[in-house]
């Protein structure tokens, strides 16, 4: 690890006066953040400590909806009543994520900016264009089984690994950042990522020294809740495919279809075209293979990953047979 300055900043706007200046990352729990830098992928010369910031409550709005704050961490949020009662897709996606020490650890805010898994990503031996821009993809041409499906480029096909963004993205999620200038804004999760490209090394929209500080989410959504994901193994294991779902059945048809998706994009994948095709329509496979289709008709695998194409398939179908009691 490469020698860097350290300070702990004691509120939000101490923060981003400090993260502002030259080559600064902000660490909070510092899950995905201290692996990079042991490994001398991420080399900031300063790190701004936001671990104290007084952002970890879970706040209940007027409307329904929860602010919670950036700092709250993964245990927690899962763990937060308000969250299993209302919001049952976002806990269990909490809870699928990683292992129970590092949800003690990881924070609200930063589970949404963690990187990519791809081995190549990691290995500083190999080009990536993600780490070092216009220095080639091997990915493409080599061992790309947990890569992704949708989304992807000539120089980038990495996937995004968060759980917690896919059921956020299902949520309609909104971040609230704080800029360095004093200015705040509210960034849509669905404007949050930017597709790789031929700029895979700029993964969101949020400008240098901008803090997240709060997830906004609105009331909570008409339906049944669920969050499947397909792995490796039963625990710490990123996802190859996963299904954040909100599905709504009333009077024999489905009336309401919010679908979010982890393990086949750059980032936590949602195509409003999939939800519109179910809206009306009666559960059954037809239905459900109709939505697979529109959802995949772009899906490209690069040979280690093409099972992932039907695999998908095969998870979308069985969360909407789950979630509208359909058994066909």
């Amino acid at each position: 690890m490469k020698t860097f300055d350290y300070s702990r900043a004691d509120s939000p706007e101490a923060a981003v006066q400090g993260g502002a200046v030259g080559n600064t990352r902000f660490i909070a729990g510092g899950t995905n953040l201290l692996d990079l830098m042991k490994l001398q992928i991420e080399t900031p010369e300063r790190i701004v400590d936001i671990s104290r910031l007084d952002l970890n409550e879970v706040e209940e709005g007027e409307d329904g909806g929860l602010r919670i704050g950036a700092m709250v961490p993964n245990a927690d949020l899962a763990a937060n009543p308000l969250v299993t009662a209302r919001y049952p897709v976002l806990s269990r996606a909490l809870l699928a994520g990683a292992s129970g020490q590092l949800r003690n650890k990881a924070s609200t805010g930063g589970n949404f900016l963690q990187r990519t898994r791809c081995y190549y990503f990691y290995d500083t031996a190999v080009p990536c264009n993600k780490r070092e821009p216009g220095s080639g993809c091997p990915a493409k041409d080599g061992f790309n089984r947990i890569h992704a499906i949708l989304g992807t480029s000539d120089d980038c096909i990495a996937s995004h690994p968060s759980d917690m963004a896919v059921a956020m993205r299902a949520l309609d999620a909104v971040l609230v950042t704080l800029k360095p200038d004093g200015d705040r804004r509210r960034i849509s999760i669905h404007d949050l990522y930017r597709l790789p490209g031929d700029t895979p090394q700029i993964e969101t929209v949020l400008e240098a020294g901008e803090l997240i500080t709060h997830v906004e989410l609105p009331p909570p959504p008409v339906g049944k809740q669920s969050y499947r994901k397909v792995r490796d193994r039963a625990s710490y294991a990123f996802a190859l495919v996963s299904v954040a779902a909100i599905v709504a059945v009333d009077d024999g048809r489905i009336t309401n279809a919010s679908l979010a998706f982890g393990g086949i994009g750059p980032m936590p994948w949602r195509e409003d075209a999939v939800e519109k095709a179910l809206i009306g329509q009666v559960p059954g496979d037809a239905a459900f293979n109709a939505a697979a289709d529109i959802l995949l008709a772009d899906a490209k695998g690069f040979g280690s990953n093409d099972f992932k194409i039907p695999l998908a398939r095969r998870t979308l179908i069985a969360v909407l047979r789950e979630l509208t009691g359909d058994a066909a």
